[in-house]
């Protein structure tokens, strides 16, 4: 999610409205992953194919844009409660629908956007069914918003040198600090109130990072669009690639240390 600038007198309705929508798009994720089961399945669902929609548009391959959803559903559908769930077989399954992308659309472009919604997807499905999987979830949830919201207030409060200024012009490296931060505060204290493990609280400085790298791949897929969201469905916030960003490839990562830990566990 980008840093922007200081807001003016005649930008507060905006402001409003970004502040109500981020946190109702945030209750909404919390109870999903509380409840866990069809409804995490369901969001989840609905964020990959809101992704892939948006990834077809960002880069230029939106007349295959259906093919590419229908393609993903298959791997989406095989990670619900009532089919195989989060297992190697969805993961195979993306592959294959990124590889029938690609043949059909003579490019790699469409089928990458395959793994960019799909992988996301299953690590969180995941993610849910680990041990102690609502507290992983949800500190994975959290790192990414505590990047975004640290990174947007030190970011105006401080300014200083930019970041990446040719591909997002209002990040700065006081965000990036200030961004982790609060993240490793936030990670603290689920260790101290709810349990989370030491190390897990270490990792949320580099996970952090990668947040505000996904946020930075994501703007420079806009900026060679020439679009300033990738979508219009949230009020105040563009599209779901906007809101999620910092997810994508934060989740994926998350999945695999716990896959690591959980194989090794068992060794």
């Amino acid at each position: 999610m980008a840093e922007p600038a200081a807001p003016t007198p005649g930008k507060a309705n905006e402001l409003q409205t970004r502040v109500i929508v981020g946190a109702l798009l945030i209750a909404a994720a919390v109870l999903a992953e509380y409840f866990g089961g069809i409804f995490l399945w369901l969001l989840v669902v609905l964020m990959a194919l809101g992704i892939m929609s948006e990834w077809s548009g960002l880069t230029g391959r939106r007349e295959n844009r259906l093919l590419a959803m229908y393609a993903l559903s298959v791997p989406l559908a095989i990670m619900s409660p009532w089919a195989a769930g989060p297992s190697f077989l969805a993961l195979g399954l993306i592959m294959g629908a990124a590889m029938f992308v690609a043949v059909f659309d003579r490019s790699v472009k469409l089928a990458a956007g395959v793994f960019y919604a799909g992988l996301p997807a299953l690590a969180i499905v995941y993610l849910r069914d680990v041990d102690n999987g609502i507290l992983i979830v949800f500190w994975t949830l959290a790192l990414v918003w505590a990047t975004d919201i640290g990174a947007y207030f030190s970011g105006r409060a401080i300014g200083g040198p930019k970041l990446a200024p040719q591909i997002s012009p209002n990040k700065t490296w006081a965000g990036l600090v200030g961004g982790v931060v609060l993240t490793t505060a936030v990670s603290f204290v689920l260790h101290v109130y709810w349990g989370l493990p030491i190390h897990l609280v270490w990792l949320s400085i580099p996970l952090a990072v990668l947040a505000q790298m996904g946020d930075l791949f994501e703007s420079w897929l806009k900026r060679k669009a020439g679009a300033k969201d990738s979508g219009t469905i949230f009020p105040g916030h563009g599209g779901v690639m906007d809101r999620l960003d910092g997810l994508i490839p934060v989740a994926p990562v998350v999945g695999m240390i716990m896959l690591a830990e959980n194989l090794a566990a068992l060794s």
